[in-house]
């Protein structure tokens, strides 16, 4: 080779590396920007998506700390590196959490202007339930809404360049086994969880933990966070020091004449209802339980405010002054929804405020079995039966009525006569019950539960078949008039039952009470009329809202009673009391607790000495209590 072509050789040699160093330097650059996408793509996207759900519901900057934004942010990561992970692609795994967050937010914010909690995660559960009166409700989106779900799907948008495997992104062309970035990010995320719900985060954090007021937790915590604290109540722990003995030994200090055994009961929930376990005829009446859904009286709210004539007329009259009456206020445990848990408390004596709150026991717990009122009635001679104008299916009821003891069960398909908007009203509702009462045996005592329906929310529509009356001064809204327009067609039509039970020619105790208050889009306008907001109630105030009245009434003389406080599990004791029924050794235990202590809710215990205080499960006054309950749910 002559000496020129080597030095073109060479010159062509050098030109190639320069190219090809600067080729690869290139592709470095490119690599490199690629990765740095990739990177901000996965800090932006948890943090979009954290803020446009929570702003779905209100500003997150108002009530959260920076601190728990920052965790509920990493939850958002780490589920994103899950999602990755499985996918191999940060684009579909962006779609992906998009998806489910913005379907969460809207979810969240149709559950609480419909109940004014969020979602729970024994909720899942109620689905059905939530399906089968989702059109009962009117279903408006807020402009912020429609804003977050455009930035969702702007999300959405702006991750379809990124189309790599993010193996690749990472380590060029070579590709990690993707089995271990699942179990690693997969790991991270749990353990992350786990964390969430220690009480080092709580203290560290000053979490707000409160789960009685689950709405002031998801606007203080954020809607993951809340959320994952809220799972580890799914399941009931032992009380500390519980044991079945400890339990069966409480339960034996109460034996006599006037006690059911064990044994007894048990064969009644077999169809054992023989007559050695029968009280005489004389001794039996007729026990009727009307739980009025919705009912309540919004003056104990203590929020001036007038009408154009008197919403309860009737009821008021009675309970301040009628004859054979028992009144006073009922302190329930849930507010605006989750009727179920009221009646539950009322049927077994137990309590909501030793249970996960927002729970269903109806759904969760009972799955055989159980000891209640219908149960210790039927084994005292009683023929037990349900009513509900409604389907059967709901809160799981035509499963759980038969495990507590009850003979039969009349729902909707049973009913007929007036309607009121979507519902049977309660005059069509009390026409069934009467004619129950006719259709029964002479001298066979009857015990009826009855679960209304004609004021179940919402109370926004406006309906041919109902023309709300009573008015409210200064508020304009149709759902509070409409609200308490139910309330006086309630009113009028148990002043009829009444009136014609006072003639009926065998013994009958009536029990009336209401599930729960309305949701606060009823109740916020009075709250606006005197410079106040549901959003900032004291505690001493949000107990009010889970107040509702009751009365015991009889055909016959009756101790009677005013201004008493209880809860429902009390009040189905004495209930049984007045009637003059055996009591179950659970019930006569509840019989004595309640002579020191008058109610026990959610929020608070009342009794003699010290008045209404905050709930604190951990008193030993409530240690026996505790102790009984669990036996009773899930004890041997």
């Amino acid at each position: 080779m002559s000496h020129s072509n080597v030095k073109k050789s060479n010159i062509q040699k050098n030109t190639n590396t320069k190219f090809d160093k600067k080729a690869g330097t290139n592709a470095d650059n490119r690599r490199f920007l690629e990765r740095a996408i990739y990177i901000l793509a996965f800090i932006l996207i948890p943090i979009a998506v954290f803020y446009l759900q929570e702003f779905m519901l209100r500003n997150p900057f108002e009530k959260m700390k920076v601190s728990l934004q920052i965790l509920n942010i990493i939850f958002w990561f780490l589920l994103l590196l899950v999602l990755t992970a499985m996918t191999g692609r940060l684009r579909i795994a962006a779609w992906i959490e998009s998806i489910v967050a913005m379907l969460i937010g809207i979810a969240d914010y149709f559950v609480i202007s419909f109940r004014s909690n969020p979602i729970q995660p024994w909720d899942i559960k109620s689905i059905g339930v939530a399906l089968s009166v989702a059109n009962d409700y009117e279903w408006a989106i807020k402009s912020r809404v429609v804003i977050c779900v455009l930035g969702f799907i702007a999300i959405c948008c702006a991750v379809i360049p990124l189309r790599k495997d993010l193996t690749q992104v990472i380590k060029g062309r070579s590709k990690w086994p993707r089995i271990v970035m699942i179990i690693l990010s997969l790991s991270m995320l749990l353990g992350f969880c786990r964390y969430l719900q220690s009480d080092d985060v709580i203290k560290r954090f000053k979490v707000y933990d409160k789960l009685f007021t689950p709405l002031s937790m998801t606007y203080k915590d954020g809607i993951p966070f809340s959320f994952i604290m809220e799972l580890k109540y799914v399941s009931v722990s032992k009380p500390k020091g519980y044991s079945d003995a400890k339990a069966e030994a409480l339960l034996n200090r109460y034996n006599g004449e006037n006690i059911l055994t064990e044994e007894e009961i048990e064969s009644s929930l077999a169809q054992d209802t023989s007559s050695e376990n029968k009280l005489s005829d004389q001794t039996r009446p007729n026990i009727i339980v009307i739980m009025n859904e919705a009912f309540s009286d919004l003056a104990v709210l203590e929020q001036d405010f007038e009408t154009n004539m008197p919403y309860m007329p009737y009821l008021d009259s009675l309970m301040k002054e009628g004859e054979n009456v028992i009144s006073g206020t009922l302190d329930v445990s849930v507010l605006g929804g989750n009727t179920a848990d009221t009646e539950y408390e009322f049927l077994t004596g137990d309590t909501m405020a030793f249970l996960p709150q927002g729970s269903i026991p109806y759904q969760q717990y009972i799955s055989e079995n159980t000891d209640s009122m219908a149960s210790v009635l039927k084994a005292q001679g009683y023929s037990t039966l349900a009513m509900h104008p409604y389907r059967p299916g709901g809160w799981n009821r035509d499963t759980v009525y038969p495990l507590l003891g009850f003979d039969s069960f009349i729902s909707e398909e049973s009913y007929s006569g007036r309607k009121i908007r979507d519902y049977y009203s309660d005059e069509a509702d009390y026409e069934m019950l009467l004619a129950q009462l006719d259709q029964k045996n002479d001298g066979e005592p009857l015990f009826i539960f009855n679960v209304t329906m004609q004021n179940h929310g919402a109370y926004n529509d406006l309906f041919d078949n109902f023309e709300p009356a009573v008015k409210v001064s200064g508020v304009e809204k149709t759902a509070t008039g409409q609200y308490l327009s139910l309330i006086r067609e309630t009113d009028h039509a148990t002043g009829e039952l009444l009136e014609t039970l006072k003639g009926y020619d065998e013994p009958v105790v009536v029990v009336f009470f209401g599930d729960h208050q309305p949701a606060d889009s009823v109740v916020s306008p009075l709250y606006r009329l005197n410079g106040n907001s549901v959003n900032n109630l004291s505690v001493a105030a949000m107990c009010d809202r889970y107040k509702v009245p009751f009365f015991i009434w009889a055909n016959y003389d009756i101790e009677e009673e005013r201004d008493v406080v209880i809860s429902p599990g009390f009040l189905g004791v004495k209930t049984l009391d007045v009637a003059g029924v055996k009591l179950s050794q659970y019930q006569a235990f509840l019989r004595d607790l309640n002579e020191e202590l008058y109610s026990v809710n959610i929020f608070q215990t009342t009794t003699a000495d010290n008045g209404c205080r905050e709930l604190k499960v951990e008193d030993k006054s409530l240690l026996e209590y505790r102790y009984l309950q669990y036996y009773h749910l899930f004890g041997k």
